[in-house]
C-alpha cells in the first residue's frame, strides 16, 4: 500500500522547500507580450525545477510513501488563449525538463496524479462548460504526456468528479471526445453533494472509479466496508492496476477523537462536515481507511505529507 499526499510538500517546520508558483489571469493580461513570455517562462521553469526536487525527496523515502498529486499550475494559465499561443515557443525548452521528471519518477516507482479543479465538469449540461472541461483535462494530459505517460492504461491518474446535470450520459459523451491518452489516464470519483458512489459506478466500463470514503460518508451517512459488494466493482474497473481511494476526515472539533461519528448525533450540517482536517486524529477512522488493503491511499488532509507520515506509522503499527 502506497500513501500519497496532495500538491504541497512540507518540511519538519511546516514550510514548503519546493513550492509551485502561480500567477493570475489579470496580472498576465496586464503585461505586454514580451513580459508575458518572460513571466510564463520563469514560473514554468521554476515549477519544473521544484517538482524534480520534490521527486528527489520522495525517492529517499520508503517505497510505501512514494506517491503524490501534482499541482495543476505546472504550466500556469496554459488554457488561457493568450497564454496557449505563447507556450508554443516555450515548450521546446520545457519538454526536456518534463521528460527528466517522468524518467526519474518511473525509475523510482513514484506514483503520480493530477486532480483538475471543481469547475472541470464533463457532465455539465452547459456546452461551454464542457468545452472548458475538455480543454482542462487535455492540458493535464499534455503535461503527463510530456513526462512520458499516457502510453498504457492508468500509467498515470487524472482524477475528476462526475457531478453535472447531464449525468452519466453527459459524462460518457464528453469522455468519448477526449484524446486516447486522456482516456487512458482519466478516473472519476464520487462526491459528497450530487454524485454518489452508485452514480459514478455507471462509468466503470469507461474509466476506473476512485472511491472517496469521506465523501461517501458525508453524502450517505454510511461507513462503507472493504467487503461491500461495490468494492469488487471498483477494483474491476482498474483492470489489474492497483486502485486508489481518497481519505479525509472532518475538521478537528466537529467529530470525536475515537469511534465512528454518527451524523444524526453531531448536530452539524453536511456542508461543515465536508471540510478536511489538519491531521488524522481519529484512529478508529484511520483503521477503517487502512482496512482497504488492496488500495493505495491519497491522503487529502491539510498538513499534507506530515499528516500522511503519521498515518503511515499507524499502518506499521497495524502490521
Amino acid at each position: 500500500m502506497k500513501l500519497g499526499f496532495a500538491c504541497k510538500f512540507f518540511d519538519a517546520d511546516f514550510k514548503q522547500p519546493f513550492p509551485f508558483r502561480a500567477t493570475t489571469r489579470t496580472r498576465f493580461l496586464s503585461l505586454g507580450k514580451d513580459e508575458r513570455i518572460k513571466l510564463l517562462d520563469e514560473i514554468s521553469h521554476a515549477n519544473l525545477h521544484n517538482f524534480y526536487l520534490n521527486l528527489e525527496a520522495l525517492a529517499e523515502l520508503t517505497p510505501d510513501l512514494r506517491m503524490m498529486r501534482i499541482g495543476s499550475d505546472m504550466l500556469p494559465l496554459y488554457t488561457v488563449p493568450e497564454a496557449t499561443e505563447l507556450y508554443k515557443a516555450l515548450l521546446p525548452d520545457l519538454t526536456p525538463l518534463f521528460e527528466k521528471c517522468g524518467e526519474f519518477a518511473r525509475a523510482n516507482d513514484i506514483r503520480l496524479s493530477f486532480h483538475p479543479g471543481q469547475y472541470t465538469v464533463l457532465a455539465s449540461d452547459n456546452p461551454l462548460v464542457v468545452e472548458r472541461a475538455i480543454e482542462d483535462v487535455e492540458y493535464h494530459a499534455l503535461c503527463a504526456k510530456f513526462m512520458g505517460y499516457g502510453k498504457t492504461f492508468q500509467d498515470f491518474k487524472i482524477n475528476i468528479h462526475m457531478n453535472g446535470k447531464a449525468g452519466f450520459e453527459g459524462f460518457k459523451h464528453s469522455f468519448e471526445r477526449l484524446s486516447p491518452e486522456a482516456q487512458r489516464m482519466l478516473t472519476v470519483e464520487n462526491d459528497e453533494v450530487s454524485c454518489s458512489l452508485d452514480d459514478v459506478l455507471q462509468a466503470r466500463e469507461l474509466c476506473p472509479i476512485v472511491l472517496d470514503i469521506h465523501h461517501h460518508w458525508v453524502k450517505e451517512a454510511e461507513f462503507i466496508r472493504h467487503d461491500d459488494p461495490r468494492i469488487a466493482l471498483i477494483k474491476a474497473s482498474w483492470r489489474g492496476v492497483r486502485p486508489v481511494l481518497h481519505y479525509s476526515i472532518s475538521v478537528e472539533g466537529l467529530i470525536p477523537e475515537q469511534g465512528y461519528p454518527e451524523q444524526a448525533e453531531l448536530g452539524v450540517s453536511k456542508s461543515k462536515l465536508r471540510a478536511h482536517s489538519d491531521f488524522y486524529f481519529n484512529d478508529t477512522l484511520n483503521d477503517w481507511a487502512l482496512s482497504f488493503s488492496d488500495f493505495d491511499i491519497m491522503c487529502e488532509v491539510k498538513m499534507k505529507n506530515i499528516a500522511r507520515d503519521r498515518l503511515y506509522q499507524r499502518l506499521l503499527t497495524r502490521a
